[in-house]
């Protein structure tokens, strides 16, 4: 049987592949896939190299989410070197069938930073993802410190995050957040205290900015391909 076209490899980027199907989910008002989320993050990493900063792949996000046994777990998560990172940067699903890919319907975005010890959680359709970002914080927090002797962080649900004005913009939030957080990172130090990224998100993450980032992930995208 020959293959859809909407199946054809466009790009290799870093460990993402990104197919012809990828293009058109950023042409409309479509919800964001895991592909294009990673995608995104791996570029933010590449053209962000901050030092003991991680953005964390939707799919690796996901099984730490939903990883059912404590022992597997701590294999998967120790090559992360969590207690090494004073900033991770979680995409957090609503799937919970692990049976299904890039199931779920909504993302939002789920943030650690180390002198606060805190997840901070970005919620673009405020308490819709409450719950799938509290299972993550629950598997999750029990390897963020550097000794046992350290208390477990503690977690916030940010009540004024930016919010969507539509069903399916929740993934352009979550890349936009993430971003923002990435250009904060670059001109403040993290070791200071109460000095964290809450306004800066405020001030660029605009509902037109937003919008905005269908364009220009599309644009990246297109821009790589032609230059491979």
């Amino acid at each position: 049987m020959r293959r859809s076209t909407d199946d054809e490899k466009i790009l290799g980027y870093n460990d993402v592949v990104l197919r012809k199907s990828d293009l058109g989910i950023l042409s409309g008002p479509h919800y964001l896939n895991d592909r294009i989320i990673e995608f995104y993050f791996s570029y933010l990493a590449t053209s962000h190299p901050i030092k003991d900063v991680l953005l964390v792949a939707p799919s690796v996000a996901f099984w730490i989410a939903n990883c059912p046994d404590a022992d597997t777990l701590k294999d998967f998560v120790e090559p992360l070197e969590l207690p090494k990172k004073r900033l991770v940067i979680f995409p957090v699903n609503n799937n919970n069938d692990v049976t299904v890919a890039e199931g779920g319907s909504h993302w939002s975005l789920l943030v650690y930073e180390r002198s606060s010890n805190a997840f901070i959680h970005h919620d673009s359709c405020y308490g819709i993802n409450k719950r799938a970002s509290c299972q993550l914080y629950g598997h999750i927090k029990g390897f963020m410190s550097t000794s046992d002797a350290e208390p477990h962080a503690s977690y916030v649900e940010l009540t004024d995050s930016p919010q969507q004005l539509n069903s399916y913009d929740c993934g352009l939030y979550v890349t936009a957040i993430a971003r923002s957080i990435c250009l904060w990172i670059e001109s403040n130090d993290l070791r200071e205290p109460n000095r964290l990224w809450f306004s800066a998100v405020k001030e660029q993450v605009t509902p037109s900015a937003v919008a905005d980032m269908r364009g220009e992930i599309l644009e990246l995208i297109t821009t790589l391909v032609h230059n491979n």
